[in-house]
């Protein structure tokens, strides 16, 4: 029976003080949704007996088949303790690293968690990455169901904690940070035997027993004390001098004798144990078989789990009005912005954020986390109300009705059989049944309509309120992750009185109004008006207005959220199409479907016309399958294998060849297949140095560039990775001042972060080769924020991404800048597209050393003066001069304003489509010339095996080209934990395999980590007489390297040079095998 009902809950969620939003986080397996259950069960919801079977957050069919979660999903809970009643929303949140952004989602919407460490496999990857450094005390080790809850900082948010670990480190007390049984924020339980204990109650009833003060058992029941029963003393050491700790002498005996007592059926000691505590067994329990159903019984009574996991929440995470000022700005504050930089109209919401007021002039403020879908049969508004009184009054007379009609026409069916039709059309006017069946009809007639509604999904909001009431109909702006407030404030003048559906067009903002507001309760969701601030809600409507997440707010000039960060990077892609290509239209809405419900998942169009799913891991991506066949689509598809993503990039020469001799030194011999020569053949009219500097002209030879091509520091690679958003706020704010726009004025912190960035390339980029080249980086590139930079040496034309273009003569510099646009353009294109297999570039930088204009200007010069002699014929009268230099000055304007293209009608098109086309060939060229290689995604996979199937999964891995980096026993248990890298291209039924091999006794964990460069040279063949030798002549041994970029150049109907075997023979022997 249901404790609670909704108004108690509305009651409830107006006292924001005695709010709070949880979630549980843990590894997988570890028994997060086990313990939801015993929480669950104390509000009645579900039977307590069902607690940990029925798995209630796991609404899912695959959630119940798999036996993990999948997803995060809400429920409210009502506890109550002493005169206080509190709500908690509690999140149940999936372990599974693939669904590791349903986490981050939860994380964002809560104000602290429970944090499950299984008492045997301990604190885990999974859990260190999601919450940072996690600091846990040595947990006991005696069943492998038993688990510690303990509460992650509530100050930190996904792992980013808010105090500054540099200074004052040494001198500051910062026990509170530790998770300790002793300051009460940690607590030990089993899930699935429903019993759960802190210290402190134990510590009350013993100072009442043995007479010492509770303050002091506080301190020693956990640690290594005993106690001297004799002195009545608590004593320190207990290890050195073979005595019982305190927390085993205490409390574990009393726990494992009344398992011992249950285990081997002793009823005495049971009964004894039952009077002794108080407590009051059914008869039902006392006679069942099952041990566990006994214990069970017991401990829901003695020590209640949800008692003891509910007052801690309740004591030690904060409410929503105890948010903290550093998480407020770090919301509010996107990309490299700072807080101070905001509009003060922005900052001003902090305040309203801090108070989380309920008042009508308090601002509505809402975070929309995720959307997810349900039936649209399963909205409260769908679902079939019970019928009251009179509604079931008139049913029975309509039928009692039909019943006597059916009667009468069958008795007089025979003498009435030729006139029925004509008596029937007679009594329809006057009879008033048939009037009832019209009304049946008309009542019926919608119902088709509503169950084709009924069939589609319907999209919800998962959000929280920090500010206001939410209130039903209440008209609010739908801020987008890109919106910015100033746009707004700067095409909005100060206090605008227009109402909002007058205000002029703002890019990523919307307008409209709550429709229906949701109580969500698990599996059910329940109709609500209004939701006081604080709250966790579901917001029904959005689904035209919100993607995947939006910042809710009544004032435009909120900031949005900052946007989440999720740990598993979508990396895993495959191209899907319909069985029929007629269903194509049901694909595309239904992928459209998908992209909104799922927070991770990446909805693509390639070039190639072919719809790309990119998902976070195999499980991830099985899940996105099934919904997309099932529930979006609802056809059948066909799925190609999974694409695999890979860099390009150059090395430095190697220093010793395949045989490990040194280059150099050995005799070249003839190489009998050109393979690599017919490769790096370069076309005439390209000139290529020595030190691979390629010197390439425009095809109607009127510009000479010359560029190099040269690896990055592995460091610095890195660097622009990890600073991509600040190098995409950068070109941002080169563009605005390009524009002659000054709109977003470059605030003091971000200009400190420019400079630290550029600070740390300089530091990296030392050397002879690389003077002063920080200072003439032009581009960043591919999409103006990726890993190569373009590297500006013309003396003609100087330009920085850090000061801009350099003001020259006007005309000379106009002229340079709206060409360099063409340069830098035909770069980007390069870097998105490298020559191996048409993968982005990693890593590399172009230095433009020349840019020779000078046959152009002599161009441009000569035609002025054709068309000045044209102006000059044609002009009659006095006055000659003047009107020639009108011409030219006209002719020289419209060439300027066509940015720098030729006035010359050639065959070869727009002189900037030529600089494009050029740049992106000497780019392309300039790689060929160096030594080019393969770079591969990589998974770190962390696995726990026992010893003895260590090898079987050493086996595995090395099959699969992994790497093992560290193996470590953990201490106490016989457990290995193996840390290796393996590359996503043969990550594929990696897990299912390695289960396989070792029977269900190791499980690994895949997380994208880096791109790694595959050594062996993909063009390699044997140039010298060792390798020859070594190789032979074919040297037909496959090459890793190789195999990746035939299948990638295959998959893109790119050439393949393959040897095919034509018209051949079948060998023969010439003695018959006996």
């Amino acid at each position: 029976m249901v404790l609670n009902s909704l108004d108690k809950m509305i009651q409830l969620q107006k006292n924001t003080a005695n709010i709070r939003n949880i979630c549980v986080l843990a590894h997988v397996d570890h028994g997060k949704t086990t313990l939801a259950d015993c929480l669950i069960s104390s509000n009645g919801i579900i039977s307590s007996r069902l607690a940990g079977k029925l798995r209630y957050m796991d609404s899912r069919e695959d959630e119940q088949i798999r036996g993990i979660t999948m997803k995060s999903s809400a429920i409210s809970l009502h506890y109550a303790t002493g005169n206080e009643e509190y709500l908690i929303n509690l999140i149940d949140s999936p372990g599974h690293v693939d669904f590791s952004s349903e986490v981050s989602t939860a994380v964002r919407i809560c104000d602290g968690c429970i944090i499950v460490v299984d008492a045997v496999e301990g604190v885990c990857p999974q859990i260190n990455a999601l919450t940072g450094t996690l600091f846990t005390s040595k947990v006991l080790e005696e069943r492998a169901e038993r688990e510690t809850e303990s509460q992650v900082n509530p100050n930190s948010e996904q792992g980013e904690q808010v105090y500054d670990w540099s200074t004052g480190l040494e001198d500051t007390d910062d026990s509170h940070l530790y998770f300790s049984p002793e300051q009460g924020n940690v607590v030990f339980t089993s899930a699935i035997d429903g019993w759960g204990f802190g210290i402190e109650p134990f510590a009350r009833i013993y100072s009442q027993k043995i007479g010492i003060k509770k303050e002091v058992l506080m301190k020693t029941l956990w640690g290594d004390y005993y106690i001297n029963m004799k002195a009545k003393k608590i004593m320190k050491g207990d290890q050195a001098k073979g005595k019982k700790p305190l927390f085993v002498q205490l409390i574990l005996e009393n726990i494992w004798s009344l398992y011992d007592a249950v285990l081997k059926k002793d009823k005495d000691k049971i009964d004894k144990i039952v009077t002794s505590l108080g407590l009051k067994i059914g008869a039902r329990e006392a006679r069942h078989s099952d041990p566990k159903v006994q214990i069970n019984a017991i401990c829901n009574q003695w020590l209640p789990i949800s008692h003891a996991v509910l007052a801690m929440v309740c004591q030690k995470l904060p409410s929503p009005l105890d948010i903290t000022a550093e998480r407020v700005e770090r919301l509010m504050c996107t990309g490299s912005q700072t807080f101070d930089s905001l509009p003060p109209e922005t900052q001003a919401l902090k305040a309203a954020f801090m108070k989380c007021g309920s008042e009508d002039t308090a601002p509505v403020i809402i975070f929309v986390s995720k959307m997810f879908a349900v039936d649209a049969k399963a909205l409260p508004q769908n679902k079939p109300r019970p019928l009251t009184q009179e509604e079931i009054a008139q049913r029975r007379e309509r039928a009692r009705q039909r019943h006597a009609e059916k009667l009468a026409a069958a008795q007089g069916q025979a003498p009435l059989e030729p006139t029925q039709d004509g008596s029937a059309l007679e009594t329809c006017p006057k009879g008033e049944e048939p009037r009832g069946d019209e009304q049946q009809v008309e009542s019926m007639t919608p119902k088709p309509v509503l169950q084709e509604e009924n069939n589609q999904e319907s999209f919800i909001a998962f959000a929280r309120v920090f500010s206001g009431v939410a209130r039903r109909g209440k008209k609010i702006f739908v801020l987008g992750p890109k919106y910015s407030p100033l746009e707004f404030l700067r095409r909005v003048p100060l206090g605008f009185s227009a109402p909002p559906d007058g205000l002029p067009q703002v890019p990523h903002m919307a307008y409209c109004a709550l429709e229906n507001l949701y109580l969500l309760m698990g599996r059910e969701l329940e109709y609500l008006e209004e939701v006081p601030p604080g709250n966790v809600l579901g917001i029904g409507g959005l689904q035209d207005f919100v993607l995947k997440s939006a910042t809710l707010c009544s004032l435009p000039s909120c900031p949005p959220f900052i946007p989440l960060n999720f740990e598993a990077t979508p990396i895993v892609r495959v191209a899907v199409e319909p069985k029929h290509p007629s269903e194509m239209p049901q694909l595309v809405k239904g992928m459209k479907l998908l992209n909104q419900a799922d927070p991770c998942v990446q909805i693509l169009i390639q070039e190639t016309g072919e719809h790309v799913l990119v998902t976070a891991g195999e499980v991830h991506l099985q899940r996105c399958l099934d919904d997309l066949k099932e529930r979006f689509a609802k056809i059948h598809i066909s799925v190609s294998e999974p694409i695999i993503p890979f860099r390009e990039t150059i090395t430095k020469p190697p220093k010793v060849d395949m045989v490990n001799e040194e280059i150099g030194k050995q005799q070249k011999v003839a190489v009998i297949h050109q393979m690599k020569e017919d490769q790096s053949k370069i076309p005439e009219g390209i000139q290529v140095d020595s030190d691979g500097l390629i010197t390439i002209t425009t095809p109607n030879k009127l510009a000479t560039l010359s560029v190099r091509a040269m690896p990055l520091p592995e460091e610095v690679t890195q660097i622009l990775e990890e600073n991509s958003d600040l190098i995409r706020s950068m070109e941002q704010l080169t563009s605005s001042l390009n524009e002659g726009e000054n709109t977003h004025m470059i605030h003091q912190k971000t200009q400190e972060k420019i400079w630290e960035f550029k600070g740390k390339l300089e530091q990296h980029l030392t050397g002879r080769r690389w003077r002063n080249i920080v200072d003439q980086i032009w581009s960043f590139g591919p999409r103006k924020c990726g890993p190569n930079i373009l590297v500006n040496k013309s003396e003609d034309f100087q330009n920085s991404v850090w000061t801009g273009p350099a003001d020259k003569a006007s005309k000379e510099a106009s002229r340079y800048r709206d060409l360099g646009n063409s340069i830098v353009s035909g770069f980007q294109l390069a870097t998105l597209s490298g020559p191996m297999c048409e993968e982005p570039l990693m890593g590399v930088c172009f230095v433009l050393e020349k840019w020779d204009l000078s046959k152009f200007e002599e161009q441009g010069a000569s035609d002025l003066a054709k068309e000045g002699q044209e102006e000059n014929e044609t002009c009659s009268g006095g006055n000659e001069n003047q009107k020639l230099q009108d011409g030219c000055s006209e002719a020289f304007e419209k060439r300027t304003s066509q940015k720098g293209e030729s006035p010359l009608t050639d065959c070869y098109g727009p002189f900037s489509g030529q600089l494009i086309a050029t740049m992106k060939e000497a780019c392309r060229y300039a790689l060929q010339v160096k030594p080019q290689r393969l770079m591969a995604a990589m998974y770190t996979c962390d696995i726990m095996a026992t010893g003895d199937v260590l090898g079987r999964v050493y086996a595995v891995l090395s099959k699969r080209e992994g790497r093992v980096l560290q193996e470590e026993m953990k201490e106490g248990t016989d457990m290995f934990i193996i840390k290796a890298v393996l590359p996503v291209a043969e990550s594929f039924g990696f897990a299912d395999e390695i289960r396989k091999r070792t029977s269900g006794l190791a499980s690994p964990q895949l997380v994208f980590s880096h791109w790694e460069i595959i050594p062996s040279d993909p063009f390699w063949v044997p140039t010298t007489e060792e390798e020859y030798l070594h190789f032979g002549e074919k040297a037909d041994s496959e090459n890793q390297a190789r195999k990746y970029m035939n299948a990638v150049r295959k998959r893109k109907g790119l050439y393949v040079e393959e040897k095919i075997v034509e018209h051949a023979e079948k060998q023969r022997t010439l003695s018959k095998n006996k």
